[in-house]
């Protein structure tokens, strides 16, 4: 992994590391290795209890990854990707990264994300469970599968319940520009984040900007992986070249 760049992926609200596992060899013929971050309540972590807070989640994800890239002789070349939720500790976590000498983060993928300073609109915090995930299922555009069943529905829910207070109660603790440049990623079709919105990530860096957009709606990720991996396969040997001029 020394000579390689990690694109660390985080996951978006309700699901866990697997989402993004098949990625793993999608990104091989792009040069770049994929290092899915869990968080607790799901998947192998079922029993810990899930985050209420970005910010200590991002705290708890930053002690994950670096045990995750071991020890090197030279600082690790990660890039960050984060959807929804995800863009939001994918975000912070950058913060945390630039911070730590045996760490270069090359750039950081925000997906399906207005700015991260901006209220989440259309609050599902305190709903009783049916008019919840309505207004869950409003947000990501389709229903998870899983949620039909009410055995796995009264499994998901605790965790998904959190995942969603954790992102509409975050308020960003430092508004400073990232020295790291960012790549703002939406589907075409999203209704619920526009493409001013998307776009409003420029104000968070001063290393640099792009906006993307790909065929679909707020979860075209599901069915554009292999077009997402290429473009950010294009960002991260972009990078890697840069760096060796």
């Amino acid at each position: 992994m020394a000579d390689r760049t990690s694109l660390v992926c985080l996951p978006f609200a309700g699901t866990g590391a697997s989402f993004y596992r098949p990625w793993q060899r999608l990104a091989e013929q792009h040069r770049f290795d994929v290092l899915p971050l869990q968080l607790p309540g799901r998947e192998r972590l079922i029993d810990e209890e899930p985050y209420r807070n970005a910010n200590a989640a991002a705290d708890g994800l930053l002690t994950d990854l670096l045990a995750a890239l071991g020890d090197g002789p030279h600082p690790r070349r990660v890039a960050l990707f984060g959807h929804s939720m995800g863009a939001v500790l994918a975000y912070e976590l950058t913060r945390r990264l630039v911070e730590t000498a045996d760490v270069r983060v090359v750039r950081l993928f925000a997906s399906g994300s207005p700015h991260p300073a901006e209220p989440r609109a259309g609050r599902a915090t305190g709903l009783d469970d049916d008019a919840f995930l309505e207004r869950v299922n409003e947000f990501a555009g389709s229903t998870h599968e899983a949620l039909q069943d009410p055995e796995m529905r009264e499994l998901i829910l605790p965790t998904l319940r959190a995942d969603v207070e954790m992102h509409e109660s975050y308020v960003p603790a430092d508004d400073r520009a990232l020295p790291v440049p960012v790549t703002s990623l939406r589907g075409a079709d999203d209704t619920l984040v526009s493409r001013a919105e998307a776009e409003a990530w420029a104000r968070t860096t001063v290393g640099g900007f792009r906006s993307v957009e790909l065929p679909g709606g707020h979860m075209y990720l599901t069915g554009s992986a292999p077009e997402l991996l290429r473009i950010v396969g294009e960002e991260l040997n972009r990078a890697a070249e840069e760096q060796c001029v």
